[in-house]
């Protein structure tokens, strides 16, 4: 039988001393162990925690990992660090759910050992201390096997017979006693926290992802055609030319016609007029089907295989929302609300209404037939080779339901990525990547001061959050664009990428508004004038100016140094001018570093001096090293740790600077020519 103490803590009752250990201050771990924390595969997980007891026994500690909730206990022991902090980490191999545990006991051994060193220093006599040891060795002889036994019981009779002390205290203190000693400690004393933690570890794209989103339906050749799934898959090739791995859909369904939206988000459409995406469902079919202008379920197939080919997954767009013309609405009433004059009760966030829209009743009496369909949603969509959806508003729906049905395709389907597309309140976006998305958006778009930048990405990776919320940046998305992108030029749109694509591992942009810098707004609103969410555009995809080659530059960037395959390293640079951001990546050992100069000031050139942290990244100071910008392709030769930059917004407004750590030699200035 046992008890939980007020510090968590599990132990055995019986002997008094049973309770001595104590095990609090455990990280990481979420909410009480409430959730799981966050790794992909071949990431470590780093455990710590306060471990202690009264008076001055010496303790011992280790760390228990297991893949799964069962089966045998991998055993780490755990290292003190100080001020009674212990820590031990691991790494994840596998996709799926591992658990890890704590066990903490006193040590009689290791502080019998230390109290006699300190004795020996001092010139005590230890006859009497020796013959203690030779007791603890000899019940350690008991719980040991074989040759160890043997051996244990012959050092325990060594130290009890007389003779040379100083043989006998080099044996009570030698590494191959010390060694047979750990292998067999007395356990049955010791204390657990109450129950193991848990890491969901996901494939590395949930990590490392760029991201591009397209209209299938703007993809025709022919200005004013709906475009189709074949249209877009001849664009694959230029998309992975541009380094994008993730092709993310907005919904291909069939598009609702009752309330219609038409241009610029139109209460009335007119006639011909496509109406959003988002309005999903018509006498075509629902969730589970294609717009019949985009093409078969075949051409789909295709699509993805091709995409696949090109090294790029196809993400879809999973909206949980109906239009009036869906099929769910006859066939499971239920499911919706209904007003008293017998009318469906639509979206409305008032006074904004969205009669296009019909908001699914999760408190409906069927609920559990309406859950088990959405889940049922997913796997079709999984059947067809989607692995990665972005989710539409998942806070506008309950938090179990999301908990539930993430677990229910996870369990099925350990490699499917869900990013939750929720621009709401903190607290709900962080709930939300507690309970299973493995992606998050953020609020980067509305971070554009240094100030604001230096301290939210502090806070994403310098927390908590950094163990459950990943962020993916997105510097816009067709319902949103920044006044600074509005205002700013194509020095902006250049600026934001680079922080993007360089401060998260994971990114994404919408285009080709993107590529084609477009800044004009709807007065009034921060988004797209002559929105693409309320008709098909046709896109000058390679009008002088785009931004295509500094995109494809950027991602090759990305992809050739793994400094920037990780959010979690980021650490900002010391710079004399508040318009100048730099920070330094680094990748495991410091054999990858990545320096990066942003000039926040799209109108202006900015000049300034930046530290570098020399003694950190490994660089003697008073030798002279070498950064190649790999931005420009430029080249130079920096000394010390205070060295000065200059960036024009309208050539090119960040510098992304590859540090070489070795020394120069004569034969380096090869590399500079």
């Amino acid at each position: 039988m046992g008890f939980y103490s007020a510090e968590g803590v599990e132990r055995t009752m019986g002997d008094p001393q049973n309770s001595r250990v104590i095990i609090e201050g455990v990280r990481p771990q979420i909410d009480g162990g409430r959730f799981p924390v966050k790794r992909v595969v071949g990431e470590t997980v780093r455990v710590e925690a306060d471990i202690f007891c009264d008076g001055h026994d010496a303790l011992a500690a280790v760390l228990m990992v297991r893949k799964g909730t069962e089966g045998e206990w991998t055993v780490i022991p755990m290292e003190f660090t100080g001020n009674d902090r212990w820590k031990a980490e691991f790494k994840v191999a596998e996709l799926g759910a591992y658990q890890y545990s704590l066990e903490a006991w006193v040590d009689p051994f290791t502080g019998w050992q230390r109290d006699l060193r300190k004795k020996l220093e001092a010139g005590l006599d230890v006859r009497v201390d020796l013959r203690i040891g030779a007791g603890t060795v000899r019940e350690a002889a008991k719980r040991a096997d074989g040759k160890d036994a043997r051996g244990l019981t012959e050092f325990a009779d060594l130290l009890e017979k007389g003779g040379d002390l100083q043989a006998q205290s080099m044996t009570a203190l030698g590494e191959e006693l010390t060694a047979t000693m750990a292998r067999y400690p007395d356990r049955s004393r010791s204390s657990r926290i109450p129950k193991p933690l848990e890491v969901a570890v996901d494939r590395p794209k949930a990590l490392y992802s760029t991201w591009y989103e397209r209209f299938p339906r703007s993809c025709s050749p022919d200005p004013g055609k709906h475009g189709t799934l074949e249209d877009l898959e001849k664009l694959l090739p230029e998309i992975s030319r541009m380094g994008f791995e993730v092709l993310y859909l907005p919904p291909i369904h069939p598009i609702g016609k009752t309330h219609r939206k038409g241009k610029n988000n139109n209460p009335k459409a007119e006639p011909g007029e496509p109406g959003s995406p988002w309005a999903i469902g018509s006498e075509d079919g629902g969730h589970t089907a294609i717009h019949p202008q985009l093409g078969t379920f075949k051409d789909f197939d295709r699509l993805v295989k091709s995409a696949k080919g090109h090294g790029i997954e196809v993400a879809l767009d999973l909206a949980f929302q109906c239009s009036p013309d869906h099929p769910y609405v006859k066939a499971h009433p239920s499911w919706f609300k209904w007003r008293p004059d017998g009318t469906v009760q639509y979206a409305e966030n008032p006074p904004k209404k969205y009669e296009d829209i019909l908001p699914l009743n999760f408190d409906s009496e069927d609920w559990t037939g309406l859950w088990e369909e959405l889940r049922n949603v997913v796997l079709f969509w999984i059947g067809h080779g989607v692995r990665i959806f972005r989710v539409d508003n998942p806070h506008t729906k309950p938090f179990p339901f999301w908990e539930w049905m993430i677990s229910e395709v996870r369990q099925r389907h350990p490699d499917v990525i869900f990013l939750a597309e929720a621009f709401t309140r903190p607290k709900v976006m962080g709930r939300l990547a507690k309970l299973g998305f493995n992606q998050s958006y953020t609020y980067f778009t509305w971070r554009t001061s240094k100030q604001e930048l230096m301290s939210y990405l502090n806070e994403l990776t310098g927390t908590e959050m950094r163990e459950y919320f990943r962020p993916n940046f997105w510097p816009n998305t067709p319902d949103i664009l920044h006044e600074q992108l509005q205002f700013g030029g194509r020095p902006a749109f250049l600026m934001r990428l680079v922080l993007a694509a360089t401060l998260s591992s994971n990114y994404g942009i919408y285009g080709p508004a993107y590529e084609l810098h477009l800044g004009e707004a709807r007065p009034g609103f921060e988004e797209y004038n002559d929105n693409e969410k309320y008709e098909i555009k046709a896109w000058d995809w390679d009008r002088p100016g785009n931004l295509k080659d500094f995109i494809a530059r950027v991602n090759r960037i990305r992809k050739g140094n793994p400094a920037l395959q990780t959010t979690w390293n980021v650490k900002f640079c010391a710079v004399d001018n508040e318009q100048l951001l730099a920070y330094v990546k680094t990748s495991e050992g410091n054999d990858n570093i990545i320096l990066v100069v942003v000039n926040l000031d799209v109108t202006f050139a900015q000049s300034g001096w930046v530290q570098v942290p020399l003694r950190e990244l490994g660089i003697d100071p008073a030798q002279s090293f070498s950064v190649h910008d790999l931005l420009s392709d430029d080249k130079y030769i920096w000394q010390g740790e205070w060295n000065f930059v200059k960036l024009d917004p309208h050539r090119c407004p960040a510098h992304i600077f590859k540090i070489r750590s070795r020394l120069l030699q004569e034969k380096d200035f090869d590399y500079f020519m």
